[in-house]
């Protein structure tokens, strides 16, 4: 039977957003704590190479969703043709000007972009578990979303998935989801788009969209689901009497996972000079850049070796 023709936006004013859903072949829960961070790297990657923004993730312990939005070919200028290929080959590559167009579809592509990103995180699955083999199941699926009321329902869905799998009580306990990477992480390195679903909706202070989107995703998180976990009453209650906002305490225990996850830890200097001593125990040909702790001053990380 052939295959069904994905259903993509063609207008080339305007960007399409999709949820989107791939799923290992694999039996149970393969994927755990080094594998998740991996696949939010590649992620990261591929996502400044395509023309995409990235609203929404989840990696869970045997599949993912992203949330994303595509800029159409049109949108997409030949100079940052030629920087999102730099991104993707290196910069000693040299630019094939006479397949400017083939790239400027490429890097418009969610089919590419996603097919970049499972390849990366087979090799490297295959790789560490000394495999042969499909990794993933079927081929993704992905759903047009309008922008708006469906946008921001599909982003808490999309965060909540740790709280109805009954993983987490809050959904930003969760480091492995957009909302835990925004709390916990401060959106580092600019990775998700700001947006949140709600600038469609007039809420330009990204203070304010940040608290209302989390008030958002709170009471809907409270919603009983047959079969499914929810944010109970007493944690919903807890955070609507501090107004949806994160007081610094709590704030604080979010960044203290750096105190377990992270490979050295201290100021920058320090962080620096042990780095180099244990050089070649990092599995990277490229050099690792401290990043500074934040709501920590003067603290940096620098992640953890690969677990065993």
């Amino acid at each position: 039977m052939p295959r069904v023709s994905r259903m993509v936006v063609t207008d080339s004013g305007q960007k399409a957003a999709y949820h989107v859903i791939s799923r290992t072949a694999l039996d149970g829960l393969p994927f755990k704590k080094t594998e998740k961070d991996e696949l939010v790297r590649i992620i990261q990657r591929f996502s400044a190479v395509y023309a995409v923004d990235v609203l929404g993730f989840a990696i869970m312990g045997n599949h993912f969703h992203l949330l994303v939005e595509v800029s159409p070919g049109a949108m997409v200028s030949d100079d940052e043709v030629r920087r999102r290929f730099e991104l993707l080959y290196g910069e000693e590559a040299e630019f094939p000007e006479g397949r400017l167009g083939d790239f400027r579809e490429r890097f418009s592509s969610l089919s590419a972009y996603m097919k970049d990103i499972k390849q990366a995180f087979s090799h490297f699955y295959n790789k560490r578990k000394k495999r042969k083999g499909t990794l993933w199941g079927e081929r993704f699926k992905s759903v047009i979303v309008q922008q708006g009321n469906t946008l921001i329902n599909c982003l808490a869905y999309i965060d909540l998935n740790a709280v109805r799998a009954g993983i987490v009580k809050r959904p930003e306990d969760y480091r492995w989801c957009s909302i835990g990477y925004h709390v916990q992480t401060g959106n580092k390195d600019g990775f998700l788009s700001l947006g949140l679903g709600l600038s469609d909706f007039g809420v330009h202070n990204l203070a304010t969209r940040f608290k209302k989107y989390r008030e958002f995703l709170y009471h809907v998180g409270a919603i009983e689901k047959r079969g499914r976990a929810r944010i109970s009453k007493k944690v919903l209650d807890e955070e609507t009497a501090e107004g949806f906002e994160l007081n610094r305490q709590r704030r604080f225990r979010y960044r203290t996972r750096y105190f377990s996850d992270s490979g050295i830890l201290g100021s920058r200097a320090f962080v620096e000079s042990t780095y180099e001593t244990f050089k070649d125990r990092f599995q990277t040909t490229r050099d690792k850049i401290p990043k500074a702790v934040k709501g920590i001053e003067g603290m940096y990380s620098l992640k953890r070796l690969s677990e065993g």
